[in-house]
């Protein structure tokens, strides 16, 4: 069992069922199990806070085929076509769809067990004044951090402070992004400067995480009309920013990194896998995940891996073509860690192409490599933590505002050159100035299936572009998957390129502005939440 400072047997404690497949992983009907009892030591502060923690250690596999699978990258052949995920990948949204409803129950529950924390420690007699501080601070944090993630996927939507309360009546998105600039805020006063684990926040996790929200709020996320003035068109609305907002993205940024506390891991492969977990600098925020015995199995790696070295199998998860691999340096590390396609089976011996004409390649992040055989064993484990929050992402915040602002590009540029120069071992790729779409392009290189691409083609305005780019890909192409049977396909293979080519002319076909946010889910047991009116198109 990991070790973690917010106790991991109060994480344990809220957690019930063990998974093992994607379609039951972390996001679906599990229910956090709230404490009634008095908060009265410090012990108890610290146990009722990881309560709210506790339910984004089960965020993990639903949350990627969201912000992934709709997007032009990344398609999913979760079982059945009909299965959840398969029905994202070719843009089919209900607000059924379990993925849905898993991570807008997992959020809301973060809040709720997040005032819950707030209310009963600020009313402890008991509790140390630094105790306080610090567990009221974590649980501001959380809840700012769930209601980024809401106000981004659905847009408008209830502001909730109060304990045992139900609001359902939508706050304009403005409202919201005050509340979370406000909760983040007051985290990142009462925070510590450092911890020893990546699992606890600091000050610059806040910071961090304001970053992240300034740049998003500073870009002009649309609003209810705004989305019903484009539902059914197929071109991007106009790009606009709030420069106060994004200057604020710069200085939040800069708070990190004046800090001096974290920095770019060195090697690039060090940031991953089980070996590394609590390996610094890099990280600024880990969500423990200690597998599937004890309820917090982290299925990124089964989705992503499923069938690990039998490529007649279709995975849960993986890119949408081998394009980006085929175009993109070979010398720069990320590729094989982004788009991995080949590995040395350590049972058998034998060395393993995961390309075409039999399969494409897989999303390499979640593949373990820091223990023997771990390629066959960590998908079924599902033991690696989740990192949602590292350095590199404040680099590039800091720099795409800065661009955005039309403001100092040689510090812009120098920040997407110590990406690349890690990424290359050296400075022989730096670039000599900077523009939106090389930094845009970083994001990409930087950041593959560490759910970011839904995210930056909205604040983009770039989602139906995106998403109508899928015909410049190879197996878009009929004539392309065809040509398997002549390439020595078998079978198999020709029948998983022609779901690809599927999946992709489903996600051209659809491509529209009602993408620009998702649906308002049912609960999970399918009844209505009440919050009106539904977004556009759905």
């Amino acid at each position: 069992m990991k070790k973690h400072l917010f106790l991991s047997a109060a994480i344990a404690a809220s957690l019930s069922v063990a998974f093992t497949s994607c379609s039951s992983s972390n996001d679906d009907e599990n229910k956090v199990i709230t404490d009634e009892t008095v908060v009265n030591t410090d012990a108890d502060a610290v146990s009722i806070t990881a309560g709210a923690y506790a339910t984004w250690s089960r965020f993990s596999s639903g949350y990627s085929f969201i912000v992934e699978s709709a997007t032009s990258g990344t398609i999913s052949f979760e079982g059945e076509e009909s299965a959840a995920g398969p029905v994202i990948s070719r843009l089919e949204l209900e607000p059924t769809n379990s993925y849905f409803t898993g991570v807008w129950a997992r959020n809301t529950q973060a809040i709720a067990a997040a005032n819950d924390a707030i209310a009963k420690i600020t009313a402890a007699e008991g509790v140390s004044a630094q105790t306080k501080s610090l567990t009221i601070a974590r649980s501001k944090l959380i809840r700012g951090l769930a209601y980024s993630i809401l106000v981004q996927l659905f847009g408008e939507v209830p502001l909730n402070l109060t304990p045992g309360t139900e609001v359902t009546t939508r706050s304009n998105i403005d409202e919201v992004y005050a509340q979370i600039v406000k909760d983040l805020e007051e985290a990142a006063a009462a925070l510590p400067d450092t911890e020893t684990l990546p699992s606890n926040p600091t000050k610059s996790t806040a910071w961090g995480l304001l970053s992240r929200v300034y740049l998003a709020w500073g870009n002009n996320p649309l609003s209810q009309s705004q989305v019903q003035a484009i539902v059914n068109s197929r071109q991007d609305p106009a790009v606009s920013y709030n420069n106060t907002r994004l200057q604020k993205a710069v200085e939040y940024a800069d708070k990190v990194i004046n800090a001096g506390k974290y920095g770019l891991q060195p090697n690039y492969d060090d940031i991953w896998g089980t070996g590394n977990e609590t390996r610094g600098p890099e990280k600024l925020l880990t969500f423990v995940k200690d597998g599937d015995a004890a309820g917090s199995g982290n299925h990124q790696t089964h989705c992503s891996f499923t069938f690990a070295f039998d490529v007649q199998k279709d995975n849960h998860i993986g890119p949408s073509n081998h394009d980006r691999w085929a175009n993109w340096d070979a010398s720069d590390k990320r590729r094989e860690w982004s788009y991995t396609s080949h590995l040395v089976n350590a049972e058998t011996g034998a060395d393993v192409s995961f390309l075409p004409p039999v399969t494409l390649p897989r999303f390499g992040k979640y593949i373990d490599h820091t223990y023997e055989n771990s390629f066959n064993i960590c998908i079924t484990k599902n033991d690696l933590d989740r990192i949602e929050l590292r350095y590199a992402e404040v680099l590039l915040n800091k720099a795409e505002a800065l661009v955005e602002l039309g403001q100092d590009n040689a510090t812009a540029t120098n920040l997407i050159n110590q990406l690349r120069e890690r990424a290359f071992g050296n400075s022989d790729h730096n670039l000599t100035s900077v523009t939106l779409d090389d930094i845009k392009q970083e994001w990409s290189y930087e950041f593959t299936y560490e759910q970011k691409s839904w995210y930056n083609q909205v604040r983009w305005k770039t989602l139906i572009a995106d998403l109508l780019s899928v015909e410049k890909l190879t197996y878009f192409d009929q004539a392309n998957v065809d040509a398997i049977t002549t390439r020595g396909g078998d079978n198999a293979a020709l029948q998983f390129f022609q779901k690809v080519h599927k999946h992709l002319h489903a996600k051209y076909d659809k491509a529209s502005g009602k993408y620009y946010r998702f649906p308002i889910p049912t609960g999970q047991e399918g009844e209505d939440l009440g919050i009106k009116p539904q977004n556009p198109g759905y």
